[in-house]
């Protein structure tokens, strides 16, 4: 599984508060983050995975409604989410 608890902690720990506070925006972006490249990497490999594919669609969704919360609530919590996640330009 690529997605453990050790490396969950570790996003958490990065991005969040801390590792048990996995509500914050930022936590939750950074792990739609982690995912949407996982789960991109695997269909470079499988381009008939259609569900992945319709996964992948839902996940960069829930990522980019987050992102517009961020941007319209506090805009220097979302640019520094952006320049460390590395999302846009």
């Amino acid at each position: 599984m690529y997605l453990t608890k050790e490396v969950k902690e570790n996003i958490f720990s990065k991005h969040g508060k801390s590792v048990t506070d996995t509500g914050t925006s930022e936590g939750q972006i950074a792990l739609f983050t982690f995912r949407i490249n996982h789960l991109t990497e695997h269909l470079k490999k499988n381009r008939k995975d259609y569900n992945t594919e319709r996964s992948l669609v839902k996940l960069v969704g829930k990522r980019r409604s987050l992102l517009a919360y961020l941007k319209q609530s506090e805009i220097n919590r979302y640019r520094a989410i952006i320049v460390e996640l590395g999302i846009r330009k």
